[in-house]
């Protein structure tokens, strides 16, 4: 079936894109934190994209999942999607919470805590 090779095709490259966006919204925040600064709205913006693209994955995963592709182990892997998921939206809710410098710190951990599960993904997958 064609639509499952697309899809095949196109998980691992987006899992690699939600890392390598993940990465920079954290280094984005990492710079904010060292200069003392709080986050600003681009910042949340830019968190807002890589969970549309979370999202996204998550959609992709599922239907791999219903046409007989999962993952190896389905409740880590599951585990490790929700996670990711929730990640960035509680981080940017502190975020907003909090105006000092900590607030990117928060943003910088979410950061590369949804690109270390991105990782995890991929080799939960395979």
């Amino acid at each position: 079936m064609l639509s499952t090779r697309i899809l095949h095709a196109v998980w691992i490259p987006l899992a690699w894109a939600v890392a390598a966006g993940a990465l920079l919204l954290a280094g984005w925040a990492g710079w904010r934190a060292a200069l003392d600064r709080p986050v600003i709205l681009r910042q949340l913006l830019a968190g807002g994209v890589v969970e549309v693209l979370l999202v996204v994955q998550a959609v992709m995963a599922a239907v791999r999942g219903a046409t007989g592709d999962g993952p190896a182990d389905s409740w880590t892997f599951w585990g490790y999607q929700l996670t990711s998921l929730c990640i960035l939206p509680a981080a940017a809710l502190w975020a907003f919470a909090e105006r000092t410098r900590w607030s990117s710190v928060v943003l910088l951990v979410a950061g590369l805590t949804v690109a270390f599960l991105q990782l995890r993904l991929v080799q939960v997958w395979a």
